[in-house]
């Protein structure tokens, strides 16, 4: 087991060291955005090639290999011709002289760890072998479905939102956004916890509910929610917004 961590490791060292180097061209720090979900299906194209793959195993390969993809065209599309995110500029400024040797670390090798520890029960249940269909794999399929759903649609939505927007401050209120101010955070969320449900029955597995937990904890309370909710904080309509809205788990809106 330890050895095919080591190795993911190794490969995504690698892979955050090239993306480092293109962000280095590039000028932005933002290609990791695009990197992350990429990174991942390295992993599951590592993994596939490590051990017999099982109809359950294949399924965890798809689901994750289908957000990765969908999530890095995404990201691309939406930088592209763009300035750098707002996160990266402000990180560029703050750093000053330890920029490039803050980057590399705060930003891609981080980013690698944190993608080895998401992606750890896929390792898991490479290493575990074979798996049969059972109650816990219809429950985390829906789990994730429902999870893809809300990201995607979300994004979308977004998305169009940006696209037609005509006055500066305007906030996204409708669609999945009238009842959660991060619908995009949810569904990832769930995914996760969906990918974490159908692992479960391999031997081991409840030790790497570290990676729901982690993907939870990093967008509700360091990365994702609160860098969003600083960037609008006085901002007069977010605020309204605030106060009738769920932060995360759609909800009915609430009388204010």
């Amino acid at each position: 087991m330890l050895t095919i961590f080591i190795n993911c490791f190794i490969i995504i060292t690698i892979y955050a060291t090239l993306w480092f180097v293109v962000a280095l061209i590039k000028k932005r720090n933002d290609v990791a955005d695009i990197a992350w979900g990429l990174g991942y299906i390295i992993i599951c194209g590592y993994l596939f090639t490590t051990n017999k793959s099982s109809p359950v195993l294949l399924l965890l390969y798809s689901l994750v290999t289908l957000w990765g993809l969908r999530l890095s065209v995404h990201i691309y599309l939406r930088n592209k011709n763009k300035n750098e995110d707002f996160r990266y500029l402000a990180w560029r400024k703050e750093w000053g002289k330890t920029f490039y040797w803050r980057s590399y670390g705060q930003v891609f090798l981080l980013q690698g760890v944190l993608l080895i520890i998401i992606i750890s029960p896929l390792i898991n249940a490479a290493i575990s072998g074979v798996q049969h269909w059972n109650t816990l794999t219809l429950i985390g399929t829906v789990c994730w479905l429902i999870g893809f759903y809300f990201q995607t649609l979300a994004d979308w939505q977004l998305s169009v939102f940006i696209k037609y927007k005509k006055i500066p401050g305007t906030i996204m209120q409708s669609g999945l956004w009238k009842y959660s101010r991060h619908p995009n955070y949810f569904g990832e969320i769930m995914m996760w916890w969906g990918i974490f449900i159908i692992s479960l029955p391999l031997s081991n597995s409840i030790f790497f509910i570290i990676s729901p937990l982690t993907i939870t904890l990093f967008l509700v309370f360091v990365s994702g929610v609160p860098l969003l909710e600083n960037k609008y904080a006085n901002n007069p309509a977010f605020k309204k917004y605030k106060k009738r809205t769920s932060k995360l788990i759609p909800m009915p809106v609430k009388k204010v």
